[in-house]
Order: structure tokens, then C-alpha cells, then sequence
């Protein structure tokens, strides 16, 4: 949610923003927005005002009841009544217009930063950096589920009959691996100075309003029926609410966090289920980064962050790519946004395993969320990136470093979480 004096002192560059986020039919809205907050500081004044005129009847009723003017202090009560009842109006006035701004505010997206390229959808993403040499191997790499079960590692169909289609069991070597990178990418945040955590799985309807746009809260998360609580589809979700209506110290940022969860999506409209694979499911786990700064250092963090992510699978021997997201794929609440893609040699093409974004003072304005500073307090920055989200991972780590005899190979940064192994063999060949 953008700041309201944003609307008021520069409406135009909110309608460009718009513009430059092809979203047109939200145009009105600024104009409407900019009326109705006229309307709703006019009532406050006239209200304000009329407190202070309460205020001076008040004294005068003493002085008049002292002096026995009972007469001209009941015309003073009398007044006082009618201001009440104006002020008692004005006041749900007030409120009803407040509520109103907030929930067209709410549907206005970010100001995104001017480095963000123009564009409609994905397919105007524009390619940043390339790190490690994409690599086809003079062998077939076989697609990932065919390659977890040459190790007995995948069962869809027994996950078919328990959950439904979009799930799936993990077994053995294949399962271990799995947790392993989980484990790795935890670490791996650890050393850089961030603090673990495992957040709540479930959070509340008045977090997922202050972290994500209603279009993103429709699209991906699933209600717990008769409660008001919603599984989580990134941990992002409930590290972000912990701050909700705190108020930090300016010395205590950045507050550098990273978190393991589970992840729940319903994925409407995606490009649909696999029905053998692992690249679209229902549930996922996940290391994630957040951190809270003050705005001026958002940028600084943003590029560190995603450059962890690149060090990461770069330590996996898989060979990744930076692509920055246009204005017209950024998500409402984002002003700047890049996926780092994976090196798929069976496709030979790249494919998303993380995305950085940094959202300005969105999140923490819609979730009141402040530091303590000399001038007053004011509202932090957030920013999200992906260390590694799985099974998407375990399918870049599988077709990067399988080998032509079938075994996986394991590299020297994974090796400590894999009991010391070097190489996975498959049971069925």
C-alpha cells in the first residue's frame, strides 16, 4: 500500500505507475481516492473544530453555574448537545470513509523503482547474468520422475489415493537428498549471519491482507474451513506478520532472518498439475530469507540476497541465470523483483527456482510495522528471496549432476549431509 500523501501531492505519477503496470482500469480509482481522502479531511477539520468549540462551552458552564446563571448555562448544555450530536456524525463520517480509502489503497500497486523494465507479462523478463556454463552432456538426462524412481525414490500414485493429484511421497535416497539441500540451505544462511527460525504454519486473514494482494491471496492459499486461519504458501508469509504492529529500534536493523516451512499453494490458473512429475505440487518445502531495514539500505540488501541464492546452487554445480521480472509481472506490493533460474540440461533451458523481491514500505505500512528513530517513528522496508524451494530444486540438483551410468553424483558441499556419500547409485536400472 502506497503512502496517501502520494495521492495527494503527486497523483499523476501514481497514474503513470499504473500505466507502466498495464493495469488502466485501476486509473479511476486515484482520482476517486483523491475525493474521497478531501472529503474525509474536511470532516476531520469540521469535527476538530467543533471539539474546540466544545471545549470553550465547557469552561464557560462553570463560570456561569458559580455565578447562578443556571438559565444561561442550560442554553450552554443545550449547545453542547447539538455539537455532540454533529461531532457523533461526523465522526462515523469519518470512519466510513477511512475504511473506504483504505480498501481502494489497497488494490493500488507499489511505485516500483525506475531499474524495473516495462513490460506486460513473464515473456518481456529480460535476462540479467548467466553464472556457470549451461552444460548438454553427450547423454540422455532422463526426466526427473523416471530418475527418482530408478532409486525407488518417488510414489505418486499411492500419494494420489491419500491426497489427490498435486502430491507425493518421497522415499530413501531420494528423500534423504531432499532433506539434505534443506538442511545445506539452512546453514548455508546461518553462515552468512542470518538467524534461523520456524515460523507458525497457519496465520491469520489480517496477515495474509498485509503481505500479499487479494489476487495473489485468491490464486494461492488454502482456507482452514470454520477458522480464521490459512496455511501459509511461504514462510515469507508469518516471518513478516511476527513484526505486525511492533515498533523496532532504528539500531536493531537489519533484522536478518532465515526459515524453514512447509509451503501450501493452490495453483489456480497455473499451467497445471504434472501428473508424473514434481515441478507443480501442492506442497513444497522451503528455505526463505527476510529482511527488515531502513528504506535507504533496501537496495543494498536486495542485491546481496539474491546473489546467496546464486552462491548456493553455484556450490551444487548447477548452473543458474538472474532474469528481472517487468513491471507488468511484478506482484502489486513489489517494487523490484528477479528469479534466479535453474539450467535444466534434459530441456535445455532455464527454469525458476527462487525469486528476491523487495517491497519498499508496502508490507510494513499495511501491517504497522515501524522503527523508532530521532524524527519519530517510521516505516521499515521489507524484502523476501528464496534459498531453495523443493522438490523444484531437487530436480535442478538431479538433472545437473546426474552422470551417464545413471548415479548421482554429490558434491563436496553436500557431501557432510549425505552421511559422507560422494556418489548415489540406482536400485533399478
Amino acid at each position: 500500500m502506497i503512502d496517501i500523501k502520494l495521492i495527494r501531492e503527486e497523483s499523476e505519477l501514481v497514474k503513470e505507475n499504473v500505466k507502466k503496470k498495464f493495469q488502466d482500469e485501476k486509473l479511476p480509482l486515484v482520482d476517486e481516492i483523491y475525493e474521497l481522502d478531501i472529503k474525509y479531511r474536511n470532516a476531520k477539520k469540521e469535527a476538530d473544530d467543533l471539539r474546540n468549540q466544545k471545549n470553550k462551552l465547557s469552561d464557560q458552564i462553570g463560570t456561569l453555574m458559580r455565578a447562578k446563571k443556571q438559565e444561561e448555562a442550560g442554553k450552554i448544555k443545550e449547545e453542547i448537545g447539538a455539537i455532540s450530536y454533529k461531532i457523533a456524525n461526523l465522526e462515523s463520517e469519518e470512519e466510513k470513509l477511512a475504511s473506504i480509502i483504505k480498501e481502494k489503497m489497497m488494490v493500488i500497486p507499489q511505485i516500483i523503482d525506475k531499474s524495473v523494465p516495462i513490460g506486460k507479462d513473464d515473456s518481456e523478463n529480460v535476462e540479467l547474468e548467466r553464472f556457470g556454463e549451461p552444460i548438454v552432456p553427450d547423454y540422455e538426462i532422463p526426466y526427473h520422475a523416471d530418475i527418482c524412481e530408478s532409486f525407488s525414490g518417488l510414489d505418486k500414485a499411492s500419494a494420489g489415493r491419500t491426497s489427490g493429484n498435486g502430491f507425493y511421497y518421497l522415499i530413501g535416497d531420494i528423500a534423504r537428498l531432499h532433506s539434505a539441500m534443506l538442511t545445506y540451505a539452512r546453514d548455508f544462511m546461518i553462515d552468512k549471519g542470518f538467524t534461523y527460525c520456524i515460523p507458525p504454519f497457519m496465520i491469520r486473514s489480517d496477515v495474509v491482507n498485509g503481505v500479499m494482494s487479494f489476487a495473489e491471496m485468491d490464486a494461492m492459499m488454502y482456507k482452514i474451513e470454520g477458522e480464521d486461519l490459512f496455511l501459509i504458501g511461504t514462510s515469507e508469509h508469518s516471518m513478516i506478520g511476527r513484526f505486525k504492529d511492533q515498533i523496532v529500534k532504528e539500531e536493531e536493523l537489519p533484522i536478518t532472518l532465515t526459515s524453514y516451512s512447509p509451503c501450501f499453494r493452490k495453483e489456480v490458473g497455473a499451467h497445471g498439475l504434472e501428473e508424473r512429475g514434481l515441478y507443480r505440487v501442492h506442497q513444497f518445502e522451503k528455505e526463505e530469507m527476510v529482511v527488515l531495514c531502513k528504506p535507504e539500505d533496501a537496495m543494498t540488501w536486495y542485491d546481496k540476497m539474491w546473489q546467496y541464492t546464486v552462491e548456493f546452487f553455484r556450490s551444487l554445480d548447477i548452473p543458474v541465470r538472474t532474469l528481472e521480472c517487468c513491471s507488468g509481472d511484478l506482484a502489486d506490493l513489489k517494487v523490484k523483483s528477479c528469479d534466479v533460474e535453474a539450467w535444466s540440461p534434459r530441456q535445455q533451458k532455464y527454469f525458476e527456482v527462487g525469486s528476491c523481491s523487495t517491497l519498499g514500505e508496502a508490507q510494513a505500512r499495511r501491517l504497522g510495522i515501524r522503527m523508532k528513530t530521532e524524527k519519530g517513528n517510521q516505516y521499515v522496508a521489507t524484502l523476501n528471496n528464496t534459498v531453495l524451494a523443493t522438490p523444484r530444486g531437487l530436480i535442478a540438483f538431479l538433472e545437473n549432476n546426474y552422470q551417464k551410468d545413471g548415479s548421482i553424483k554429490i558434491p563436496k558441499a553436500l557431501q557432510p549431509y549425505m552421511g559422507g556419500k560422494e556418489v548415489l547409485v540406482p536400485k533399478n536400472n
